[in-house]
């Protein structure tokens, strides 16, 4: 009998598109620190980039646990929530790689049986999910993520998705 664990399809493919995921967080913060540092000039840096911190976590889901953040959150819920209901506004340019991003990111959840789909609920109710925009292949969505992730001076190492990893991960 065999017992190693059973393989999630495309599980291969998850964290690459993990990696292009982070990209697009990691430019969503490059951008929105720049933004915020313009919106509050008497802010001082290490609260301003915790700010831009969670409003990016907030938007991804990926909540800091250790407590100096919860405490951090909890005392500035309410400019996370006015600059959240802002970035479509105020980043007009990222909506179409955050959507892509936060769709991927859903669906890699999924596929790893976790439940995160409140991302693409919230991200619909504060206008940032554009809602014709079709799913990207993986590939097409690496692709993206690289030229954004250059356009930005981030670096990410090149990772071959073949066509057979689009077909895994899209039924």
């Amino acid at each position: 009998m065999d017992t190693t664990k059973t393989k999630i399809p495309g599980s291969r493919l998850i964290p690459v598109l993990r990696e292009g995921i982070c990209v697009v967080q990691m430019v969503l913060f490059k951008e929105l620190r720049i933004l915020l540092g313009r919106k509050y000039p008497a802010r001082d840096p290490l609260p301003l980039a915790m700010l831009t911190g969670a409003i990016t976590n907030e938007l991804f889901g990926s909540l800091h646990r250790e407590e100096k953040f919860e405490e951090f959150r909890r005392q500035n819920r309410a400019d996370i929530e006015q600059e959240l209901l802002s970035l479509a506004r105020d980043l007009p340019d990222l909506a179409a790689p955050l959507t892509d991003a936060l769709r991927i990111q859903t669906l890699c959840d999924n596929m790893e049986e976790k439940d995160n789909a409140r991302i693409l609920t919230q991200a619909a109710d504060i206008g940032l999910l554009l809602p014709n925009r079709e799913l990207p292949l993986p590939s097409t969505f690496m692709t993206m993520a690289r030229t954004l992730g250059a356009a930005h001076q981030l670096i990410i190492a090149p990772a071959e998705i073949r066509q057979e990893d689009d077909q895994g991960l899209v039924h």
